[in-house]
């Protein structure tokens, strides 16, 4: 099953150094690897904004952007962004604020039966309201 991978996870592969990951941190990126060589991984162009904006060094921005450039954006649609903003009203209405970018991420995964790996706490709280599905690294499976 394909995976769509958020801004956090990318962003703790390509943006930190490794000797100041967390065990936790340590196993998402490793568990990324995975995904990668299972050629699983899939990106839209919210996330790859996300994970290039903020970097100061263009050295660094170009070679983030080329690592990147490995990954198609999936087309997003009109009805992805009406999905997105029918499952931002539906956590809403359960007083769950969410922010525009997470809830694209959520509705571009639903629409395509994928899973979507994270490190962000918030996904878990928008599973309660919409149908989104989280990918577990395979160290924390039971």
């Amino acid at each position: 099953m394909n995976v769509l991978v958020d801004t956090s996870v990318w962003s703790l592969a390509l943006r930190r150094r490794s000797s100041q990951l967390s065990t936790a941190e340590s196993t998402a990126v490793s568990e990324l690897a995975e995904l990668i060589r299972e050629e699983r991984v899939r990106l839209i162009g919210i996330v790859r904004q996300e994970v290039l904006s903020g970097i100061k060094e263009t050295a660094q921005f170009e070679r983030l952007r080329s690592t990147l450039r490995a990954y198609e954006d999936e087309t997003l649609s009109t009805d992805d962004f009406e999905a997105a903003a029918k499952a931002s009203n539906d956590c809403r209405a359960r007083g769950l604020l969410s922010s525009a970018v997470d809830i694209l991420i959520c509705s571009t995964a639903i629409r395509r039966k994928w899973l979507i790996f994270t490190t962000d706490p918030d996904f878990r709280r928008y599973a309660n309201v919409i149908s989104i599905r989280l990918h577990r690294p395979r160290a924390f499976r039971s």
